[in-house]
């Protein structure tokens, strides 16, 4: 039997994807409630980024860790209004670069600039770190920049300077809530009165916003035990922690860490799931 959400209402937090995602959502039979839980804010001063920029053309850089493709993009982006992009990219070319996933893998094969690491499923900082381990390269004493998104991650920065890498961290973007956060608000009450079955997180910070706005308007308990009888999937680890570190329990989890995956695992099982929990 295909996948299918047997017409449940299902919650797509996605921002910038969301009309793909509510796409994938009606063809499995579900139906999508569209409410976007962030965007992304380029930092309207970026001298981290320009001092990264910098000293990676000085040769200062022994390892460049890329968590994210938007982020490589945007660091890529600022270092160009002040060296030629050229530049930049030889200088990155000839330092050992770290790739977490998929996405800042595709924008180093379109600069032709080779990964050093590429860091497996799930694509966690734990996998991160053991991925360099694997390398067998030690990192004490060398200078290593993370490009870092949205938030910091204390477990990589601490795993990183543990092993003695003198660490440097390279903010190139944050996020906010949506400049319209009408949808999101009318998805806490929805989710308060138990008018909804599913919800679809593909980041920790839709997760984070979610109870955001949710505190504000008086109802984080209220979501909390309106999530407890919906059926909540996470597109994997870090999403799933935060979700944890809310007080709320992750029912499924994508065996993929990719939107579609995550969309058709959550059709297959989510009525069941939703049966179970409401009886």
């Amino acid at each position: 039997m295909n996948p299918s959400f047997q017409d449940l209402s299902v919650l797509v937090l996605e921002s910038r994807r969301s009309t793909e995602m509510a796409a994938l959502v009606t063809t499995y039979g579900g139906r999508p409630v569209v409410a976007p839980a962030l965007r992304e804010v380029p930092l309207e001063s970026n001298p981290d980024a320009l001092a990264c920029a910098a000293a990676l053309l000085r040769g200062e850089y022994d390892v460049v860790i890329l968590l994210t493709g938007v982020g490589t993009r945007a660091l890529l982006d600022v270092a160009s209004t002040t060296h030629p992009r050229e530049a930049f990219v030889a200088a990155l070319a000839k330092t050992k670069v770290v790739a977490r996933g998929p996405k800042p893998m595709a924008v180093l094969r379109e600069l032709q600039v080779p990964a050093w690491v590429a860091v497996p499923e799930p694509n966690t900082w734990r996998e991160l770190l053991a991925a360099l381990d694997a390398t067998a390269e030690p990192l004490a004493g060398r200078r290593v920049a993370v490009q870092e998104y949205g938030k910091s991650n204390p477990e990589l920065l601490r795993g990183l300077e543990a092993r003695g890498a003198r660490v440097t961290r390279v903010p190139v973007y944050r996020w906010a809530l949506p400049a319209d956060v009408g949808p999101l608000r009318a998805a806490v009450t929805a989710i308060a009165r138990g008018e909804l079955d599913v919800a679809l997180f593909t980041t920790s910070v839709q997760v984070a916003h979610l109870m955001e706005v949710a505190g504000s308007m008086g109802q984080a308990d209220a979501v909390r035990e309106g999530l407890r009888r919906m059926v909540v999937a996470s597109i994997g680890p870090t999403t799933s922690e935060e979700l944890t570190g809310q007080g709320i329990a992750a029912d499924l989890e994508a065996s993929h860490p990719r939107m579609g995956v995550l969309v058709r695992d959550a059709a297959e099982r989510s009525p069941e799931l939703r049966r179970l929990k409401r009886t």
